[in-house]
């Protein structure tokens, strides 16, 4: 395994664990998440150079124009929670509640 492949699993693999083990603000949560996205854009648009293909995919542009996306919605998200509840702590969010 080369060292940039190990370098985007362990990228990946750490967000997916802090996301998993510190949930307790909500802004943590959505930068775990980037740092997922992020993690699999710089992977897909390394992978071209790596198989030597001549040709550039689009997946790596549309993976970052959904990245903006989302990180979008969660700000959005983020703010409204805050202006709802009071603060960004997730387990003052109950799902049931409308």
């Amino acid at each position: 395994m080369s060292p940039l492949h190990l370098s985007f699993y362990s990228a990946f693999i750490l967000s997916s664990m802090g996301l998993a083990f510190h949930r307790t603000h909500l802004v943590s949560a959505l930068l775990c998440l980037e740092s997922m996205m992020l993690s699999m854009y710089v992977g897909l648009s390394m992978w071209p150079i790596q198989t030597q293909t001549p040709t550039s995919s689009l997946l790596p542009i549309l993976m970052l124009t959904f990245s903006a996306c989302e990180a979008g919605v969660g700000l959005a998200l983020l703010v409204a929670s805050t202006r709802t509840h009071g603060s960004d702590h997730l387990h003052n969010f109950n799902l049931l509640r409308c």
